[in-house]
C-alpha cells in the first residue's frame, strides 16, 4: 500500500497532466509539498501539503491579518465552516485566515484528494473577496 505522500504525489502528477486542472506546479520544500493553482478571484493559491506520521495536512492562506473590523472577519470565517465539509476556517499564527484540512493516513486516496482540493478552490473562489472588502475595504 503506497503512503499517504506517494499517493500525494499521484494524484499531483494527475492535477498537473490534466487541461481542466487549475494546478500549475508543485514543489517540495522543507519536507512539505507546495501545490501551486490558478484561482478566478486571485491570480493564485498555494496549497501546503504536510505528510505526517498519523495525518496528511492541507493548508492554503487566504488573507493577511485584517486591518478593519478584524472581529466581524473572523466571524465570517466562522460562518462559512458551516458549510464546509472537509476543510474548514482557522486562524494562522500571525492572525491571518487559513483554509486547513487534515486526512487520517488510511483514508488518503485519490478521490479523496481530489476533493480536499476542489472544496479548497471552491472556498477561496467564494470568500476571498468578501474578505478581503471587510479586512482592508476593498476588493
Amino acid at each position: 500500500m503506497p503512503s499517504a505522500a506517494e499517493t500525494l504525489w499521484h494524484a499531483i502528477d494527475r492535477w498537473i497532466a490534466d487541461e481542466e486542472s487549475s494546478v500549475e506546479y508543485a514543489e517540495q520544500v522543507e519536507g512539505r509539498i507546495a501545490v501551486r493553482m490558478r484561482q478566478e478571484t486571485r491570480d493564485a493559491s498555494t496549497v501546503w501539503w504536510s505528510p505526517g506520521q498519523r495525518s496528511l495536512t492541507a493548508e492554503l492562506y487566504v488573507i493577511p491579518v485584517p486591518e478593519n473590523d478584524r472581529e466581524s472577519v473572523y466571524r465570517l470565517a466562522l460562518d462559512r465552516n458551516r458549510s464546509t465539509y472537509r476543510v474548514h476556517y482557522a486562524l494562522a499564527r500571525d492572525g491571518g485566515i487559513v483554509l486547513r484540512a487534515r486526512i487520517p493516513n488510511h483514508d488518503v486516496d485519490l478521490a479523496l484528494l481530489d476533493s480536499v482540493l476542489g472544496e479548497l478552490y471552491e472556498q477561496v473562489e467564494l470568500s476571498f473577496r468578501p474578505f478581503v472588502r471587510m479586512a482592508f475595504g476593498h476588493g
